[in-house]
């Protein structure tokens, strides 16, 4: 009789806490003492005041009835987590503890996986979760053991965006389309068009056309311009396959623009939206997640302003080539710590990619949602209503974009980082040497010379 009592005791326990919300689950959480999880992240601005909102309604609601709270800091730039998190996971003296979970990409992963230090997804996430995920932003996290260490929470990838006040300028003087800017090939006749163009608008002052276009990231150009042609740049066993027919092409594209001045030598640590603001270039391909830094106002070198439109176009095709776009972005890595903390992060994350909560992050931050869900009615919505903004213009040509490319996923290795960094300094390098003797030689040689001259064995010598 009294072990009946007890059982009943105990089962009635039981009972009204679950009514009360007070029982703690199987991994301990429990809303009476809640645990708490940190987080780093890179997102500045409008970004950094998005991210900090989603936060607070987490903790005031999915957080509160399950007894999470998460903390969040902004910590600085990718490349300043990068640098926080090798050295908390190094252990070096003076380094912070890791955070419960960061913004972070592949590369920084690949090294927190090789000290053991970040969690595989696919123990959190069961496969029917997984399948409501983009495949390939998946794919991008998932390294060679099979295991996800990168989830997606929002992505980017890259658009042609297009100061289109300029250009309409440009196309009623020349009768040149903007659908010419739909291949590379066209790309680059339309910014020879435009080079002479505005040189032709000062006739005094010979060899004074203007820039038309710039790309934030030759690496990607490359990586991606030989994918749409069928070959495959970048490899751990091979390095760069700067000898290829593909390459070639990605090569003539750009350098012969360069060299010539119709295309903007960058430092590698600029940005074309900078161009963009200035009236260097018409044009820039870069990241559908800078879109917030384009503006719509140009200031000239004279001080004068002017209001303007700024499109977002498709990213540009090879001539035969197949429609393939970078896939960008990080996503949000978890750390090693113990059951209740690493399931207390994969609800958030899971809070934090469901369709409704994601598109309210991109609707402000010019990124792009994870889930099928959210390309469906959300983001119809999504764009409806911000028709007339930046944002909506993005999302509209990235949606379209997304149904008709193939997402290029840049494989991930030790020493990648490296490559990328050579890659375009070097590029850079010799097509700004090849620019300055062109330039230097073109009052006596002439177009064609003068090019031949600048930019005899570039290539040969960019190989070595």
């Amino acid at each position: 009789m009294k072990k009946r009592q007890i059982f009943l005791l105990v089962a009635f326990l039981f009972f009204a806490a679950s009514l009360t919300g007070g029982c703690a689950n199987r991994y301990g959480l429990n809303p009476n003492t809640p645990v708490t999880i940190t987080m780093w992240h890179n997102y500045g601005g409008q970004m950094k005041d998005a991210i900090t909102s989603m936060v607070d309604d987490f903790n005031s609601s999915v957080g509160a009835e399950k007894g999470i709270i998460v903390n969040v800091t902004y910590v600085g730039s990718q490349s300043t987590i990068h640098d926080k998190l090798v050295a908390a996971a190094n252990g070096d003296p003076g380094a912070p503890e890791l955070p419960d979970i960061t913004t972070c990409y592949p590369k920084t992963a690949l090294i927190l996986k090789d000290k053991g230090r970040v969690v595989n997804l696919n123990d959190w996430f069961s496969k029917k979760e997984l399948s409501g995920y983009i495949p390939s932003f998946l794919e991008e996290g998932t390294f060679a053991d099979g295991g996800l260490y990168v989830f997606p929470t929002a992505k980017s990838s890259e658009v042609l965006f297009l100061n289109q006040t300029e250009f309409d300028r440009f196309s009623s003087a020349t009768g040149v389309s903007a659908d010419s800017l739909s291949t590379f090939e066209g790309l680059a006749s339309t910014a020879e068009a435009y080079y002479n163009w505005t040189d032709g608008l000062t006739p005094d002052i010979p060899n004074d056309g203007k820039a038309f276009f710039s790309i934030d990231s030759l690496y990607n150009f490359a990586q991606v311009g030989c994918a749409q042609l069928g070959e495959s740049f970048v490899s751990e066993e091979n390095g760069l396959a700067t000898d290829s027919d593909a390459f070639q092409k990605v090569w003539n594209i750009y350098f012969d623009c360069a060299v010539k001045g119709y295309a903007a030598v960058m430092n590698p640590k600029d940005y074309g939206s900078s161009l963009m603001k200035t009236g260097g270039v018409v044009c820039s391909i870069g990241s559908t997640a800078g879109t917030a830094f384009y503006g719509n106002t140009v200031t000239y070198s004279d001080g004068t302003t002017e209001s303007v439109t700024v499109a977002t176009l498709p990213y540009p095709v090879f001539d035969g080539g197949t429609p393939v776009v970078m896939q960008r972005g990080g996503g949000m890595c978890v750390t090693k710590s113990d059951e209740t903390h690493e399931y207390a992060a994969s609800i958030f994350l899971k809070w934090f990619t469901q369709a409704q909560n994601n598109l309210r992050f991109v609707s402000s931050t010019g990124y792009l949602p994870v889930s099928t869900e959210a390309y469906g009615d959300g983001m119809e919505q999504l764009i409806e209503d911000n028709r007339d903004t930046a944002i909506g213009n993005m999302l509209a040509t990235a949606t379209d974009m997304s149904a008709d490319y193939e997402y290029y996923i840049p494989p991930v290795f030790d020493g990648v980082d490296a490559l990328e960094s050579s890659f375009n300094a070097a590029l850079i390098a010799e097509a700004g040497n090849a620019h300055r003797i062109y330039v230097s030689l073109l009052p006596s040689e002439g177009t064609d010379n003068a090019f031949l001259q600048a930019s005899s064995g570039r290539l040969e010598n960019f190989m070595k």
